[in-house]
């Protein structure tokens, strides 16, 4: 098998491993009488995540952290340049929820903090800890957040959860888990080892790697949802979408893999990469604020800023 061929099944069964083992498990959860609460801020918010988490984990085992750093500073670019550009050039994005300007805040907060953490050099599990303990006070607080707005709320309303099916049934929500357990951990195996080899044929970093191939083809799911809602005319639901998962994967994902062994910080992330990541963040102030539309001229630019972006990476 080619390294690219390896690269892109790999990519397609992260990504429909990684559908089927939020499905399975949210409706596994649900009929075992777990709270939908509960359900949407762990088996969700962790689940959507588990392709990168398995690419970031098996890169570290296999010597090659910087695809792990890469993958992840790299898709927190993508996720605000190209995953919120795509849709905004689809359709016009109106926003100002103050909950959206609040998890902003705490998105920059935790890009700072990641920041900090990276200038330490390579990120070992004093660093992995800080990350995971940031994480922890976050999903506590967003937890105890949830519960108070539950309250308010009807007990007879069906959860709005990612996967539910209520026509599920037991045989299939077991297949369902089963294939993405199986599934997670061979397309990331075969990604890395395609990425690795093409690295290592084209005689470039794994950092430019992970920051472009992996990080675009892991940001894939964010894609889809985000697009989906701005076509809805949600706003804040896309915006949001981004900034959840940017905030995971800076804490949850590279602290995970940071306890399973150390992840070198290339100078290039230092001197660039995770400035690109910040000034991103700060791109999206006067939207999240309701300062500007996110319109299709906006998106237009955004869509620029990334693949300007994306050729000084291959460039340097």
């Amino acid at each position: 098998m080619t390294p690219t061929l390896s690269v892109l099944i790999g990519l397609v069964m992260l990504l429909v491993a990684g559908d089927l083992i939020v499905r399975g498990a949210v409706n596994m959860a649900l009929r075992l009488g777990v709270p939908a609460l509960i359900v949407s801020l762990t088996i969700v918010a962790f689940g959507t995540s588990a392709p990168e988490l398995l690419v970031s984990i098996d890169a570290v085992l296999r010597d090659a952290g910087g695809l792990a750093l890469g993958n992840v500073v790299g898709s927190n670019v993508a996720n605000i340049l190209l995953v919120l550009g795509v849709p905004a050039v689809l359709a016009r994005l109106s926003t100002g929820d103050p909950t959206t300007r609040q998890s902003y805040l705490v998105m920059l907060a935790v890009s700072l903090l990641f920041i900090a953490v990276c200038f330490f050099g390579p990120i070992r599990w004093p660093g992995a800890l800080v990350l995971l303990a940031a994480l922890t006070v976050l999903l506590t607080h967003q937890f105890r957040d949830a519960r108070s707005h539950a309250r308010g709320q009807r007990d007879d309303l069906p959860p709005d959860v990612e996967g539910v099916d209520p026509e599920m049934s037991w045989p299939r929500i077991v297949i369902f888990v089963v294939l993405g357990l199986i599934g997670l951990p061979l397309g990331a195996e075969l990604l890395v080892n395609g990425a690795v080899q093409i690295a290592s044929d084209f005689g470039v970093s794994d950092r430019v790697i992970g920051l472009t191939v992996i990080a675009i083809g892991t940001s894939l799911p964010e894609l889809a949802t985000t697009v989906v809602a701005a076509l809805k005319r949600q706003a804040d639901v896309a915006i949001g979408n981004v900034i959840g998962s940017n905030i995971f994967n800076l804490l949850g994902i590279i602290g995970v893999a940071a306890l399973i062994g150390p992840i070198p910080v290339d100078p290039s992330f230092l001197s660039f990469d995770l400035w690109v990541m910040l000034g991103a963040s700060v791109v999206l102030a006067p939207f999240v604020f309701g300062w500007r539309n996110l319109t299709r001229r906006w998106g237009a630019l955004l869509l620029a800023l990334y693949a300007s972006y994306m050729v000084l990476v291959v460039a340097a």
